[in-house]
C-alpha cells in the first residue's frame, strides 16, 4: 500500500513526486517509457524555457480555456517559487526575450535532472519504468490501486494522474490518461494540436521555405468575415514552411486557429509587414520613394521595402509589371502596393499534426477538477495535472508554468 502512485513522469508528475516525497509521503513514480522526462528534456529545442517573469495578471490572458481555474494554484506556486526551486538546487537560470527564464546553461537537461536527483535521494520514493499503467480500480467512488498492462495491481490511498497529451507521442504522450479518466466519468473536451504550424492553400515559393521574416504583426479572420479579428499577434517572428507558416507569432495564433480549423471553418491569415506605420504613413514613404527612384526598375525596386526572398511572392500577388519604372508607378498601382505590405493573405486550410505540435489543446473538463487540490470531483483519491487538463497556454514558457503549478498543488494535496 503506497500512500501515492503518480503515473507519468513529464514535468508535471516529477514535481508532484518531489513535493508529495518532501511531505513524507511514500511515493511511487509509474513510467511507460525507458526514460523519465523525455519531452521535458526536449522542450524548447532542448533548452526548456521553464517559465515567464510576467505578473499574474499579464501572464492570465496567455491561457486559453479558463484562465480563472489557475489562480489559486498561482497564488500558492508560481514564477517566483518555480524559480526558487530551481536555484535551490543548484539551477543557475536566466530571463532573456520576452522576460522568458531559461537554464543558464541552455540546456533542459539541467531541469530534468534537478527534479530526478532530488527523487532518486529521497528513500520514500520509487520510480519504476516501462510500467504501463492499463486502468484505475475504485471502489464506490474512490480510487483503490492502478492495474498495469500485465495485470499487476497496485494499491495505494491516492493516485495522481500526470500522463500528459498528444503531443510528441514519440516520446510516450500518448493520451492513455483521457481513456482511463473518461472511465471514471470524466468528460474530455476533444484534443487537438496546438502552438503548431499552419497550413496554407496557397503554393510556398521554394526561395520561401524555411525563411525567417522579423518585426511583422500577424491577424486571423473568420474567410470572408469583415468584423472583429479572431487574433491579433504582437510584432514578432515568423517562418515560412513548406506548406505554410511557422515560427513565434504563427504559433500562438494557432492557439485560436485549431479549434475553427478542424472543423471545416476556413481561416484567413493576414500579415503586416510594415506594423510600424499606419497606411497613410506607408502611402507617403512609398510617394517619396518613388519620387526618388524613378529611373529603377519595379523588380529591383522592391529591395526598397522587401527582403530580396519575398519578391517573387510580391510580384506573382501584385500584378504589376516588373520591368516598369517606379516614374510609370500610377496611383492605384501605388496604393496596391502599400495595402499588400501591411495585408499579405493567406487561406489557412489546416495545421501539422500530433508529431510537431508543441502542446495538446483540450482535455479533461475542469469544472470537474478542483482548482485548489487538482483532485477529481467524480472520484476521491484522483488528481488530475499537467497537459491532461483543458488547459494550455502561448509560447514563453506558460506552459510548463501550468504543469510545475498544477503538480505543486496535487502534491501538496495527495
Amino acid at each position: 500500500m503506497h500512500d501515492v502512485v503518480i503515473v507519468g513522469a513529464g514535468a508535471a508528475g516529477l514535481m508532484a513526486a518531489c513535493v508529495a516525497a518532501a511531505r513524507g509521503r511514500d511515493v511511487l513514480l509509474l513510467e511507460k517509457m525507458d526514460q523519465a522526462g523525455r519531452k521535458l528534456r526536449i522542450t524548447g529545442k532542448g533548452r526548456c524555457n521553464l517559465t515567464n517573469t510576467n505578473t499574474l495578471r499579464d501572464t492570465l490572458p496567455h491561457i486559453g480555456s479558463d484562465s480563472r481555474w489557475i489562480r489559486n494554484a498561482y497564488g500558492r506556486f508560481f514564477n517566483r517559487e518555480l524559480m526558487q526551486f530551481f536555484e535551490e538546487r543548484g539551477v543557475a537560470l536566466t530571463v532573456e526575450r520576452g522576460n522568458r527564464v531559461y537554464p543558464a546553461s541552455g540546456k533542459a537537461l539541467d531541469i530534468f535532472l534537478a527534479l530526478i536527483n532530488e527523487l532518486e535521494s529521497r528513500d520514500n520514493v520509487t520510480i519504476r519504468k516501462n510500467a504501463t499503467v492499463k486502468k484505475i480500480e475504485t471502489l464506490g467512488s474512490q480510487a483503490t490501486a492502478v492495474v498495469l498492462q500485465n495485470g499487476e495491481r497496485i494499491a495505494c490511498r491516492h493516485i495522481v494522474l500526470a500522463t500528459g497529451g498528444l503531443s510528441y507521442p514519440t516520446t510516450g504522450s500518448t493520451g492513455a490518461g483521457y481513456r482511463m479518466a473518461a472511465e471514471l466519468g470524466h468528460t474530455v473536451v476533444e484534443p487537438r494540436p496546438a502552438l503548431v504550424a499552419l497550413k496554407c492553400a496557397e503554393p510556398i515559393p521554394d526561395d520561401l521555405i524555411g525563411f525567417q521574416l522579423k518585426n511583422v504583426q500577424l491577424t486571423l479572420r473568420d474567410a470572408g468575415a469583415t468584423g472583429k479579428p479572431l487574433f491579433v499577434s504582437g510584432v514578432g517572428e515568423m517562418t515560412f514552411c513548406d506548406d505554410g507558416l511557422d515560427g513565434p507569432i504563427v504559433l500562438s495564433a494557432s492557439r485560436i486557429a485549431t479549434r475553427p480549423l478542424h472543423e471545416g471553418r476556413p481561416l484567413t491569415a493576414h500579415l503586416d509587414l510594415k506594423p510600424g506605420l499606419t497606411p497613410d504613413q506607408l502611402d507617403k514613404r512609398l510617394q517619396t520613394d518613388l519620387a526618388a527612384n524613378g529611373t529603377r526598375i519595379f523588380n529591383d525596386a522592391l529591395r526598397l521595402w522587401l527582403p530580396a526572398e519575398l519578391i517573387p511572392l510580391a510580384l506573382k500577388q501584385l500584378h504589376i509589371e516588373y520591368y516598369k519604372r517606379l516614374h510609370q508607378i500610377n496611383g492605384d498601382e501605388r496604393r496596391r502596393l502599400g495595402r499588400w505590405l501591411k495585408d499579405v493573405t493567406f487561406t489557412l486550410t489546416g495545421t501539422h499534426d500530433w508529431n510537431e505540435a508543441i502542446v495538446t489543446q483540450g482535455g479533461i473538463a475542469l469544472g470537474e477538477v478542483n482548482p485548489i487540490s487538482m483532485e477529481s470531483k467524480l472520484v476521491n483519491g484522483l488528481y488530475l495535472i499537467g497537459e491532461l487538463l483543458d488547459l494550455d497556454a502561448d509560447t514563453g514558457g506558460y506552459n510548463l508554468q501550468l504543469a510545475f503549478s498544477t503538480g505543486h498543488a496535487a502534491g501538496m494535496a495527495v
